[in-house]
């Protein structure tokens, strides 16, 4: 997946001056905050999460492809690679003026607020997922 428009689910975040680092580009932290936001967007556009659940992340795996310049903002793509039982394995690039600048493979884990073990997805939630899925293969 290349271009943004190869992603079923975009959001966008802007650059802040405080993002950036002594070298002048935005600090490789701030990066995963940037995934964080589109993580989100899918959990609660979709509105996933069971009533007295939430949504952890487990896994992240970020590569990082070019530096992010201030001012301006970036562009979040992500797509489903696959659901477990309980879990969600995301594939996300963040875009800057229409070009990566990192991708980034996560899992994200529903949990019970109570027990705080993980919490099998509904099917409402897998037969909403099913439009964002992404084979592997077309990472």
């Amino acid at each position: 997946m290349n271009g943004l428009e190869q992603y079923p689910l975009f959001a966008r975040d802007k650059l802040r001056y405080a993002d950036t680092d002594r070298q002048g580009h935005v600090n490789n932290a701030v990066f995963a905050t940037f995934l964080e936001t589109g993580r989100t967007e899918l959990v609660f556009q979709l509105e996933l999460a069971e009533e007295a659940a939430s949504f952890v992340i487990a896994r992240l795996e970020l590569d990082f492809i070019q530096e992010i310049t201030w001012p301006g903002e970036v562009e979040i793509g992500t797509a489903v690679l696959e659901t477990g039982r309980s879990s969600l394995k995301l594939l996300q690039t963040i875009f800057q003026n229409g070009k990566p600048v990192a991708k980034a493979v996560s899992v994200v884990v529903q949990v019970s607020n109570e027990t705080r073990k993980s919490h099998p997805l509904s099917h409402k939630a897998q037969d909403l997922l099913k439009k964002y899925l992404r084979p592997a293969s077309e990472t």
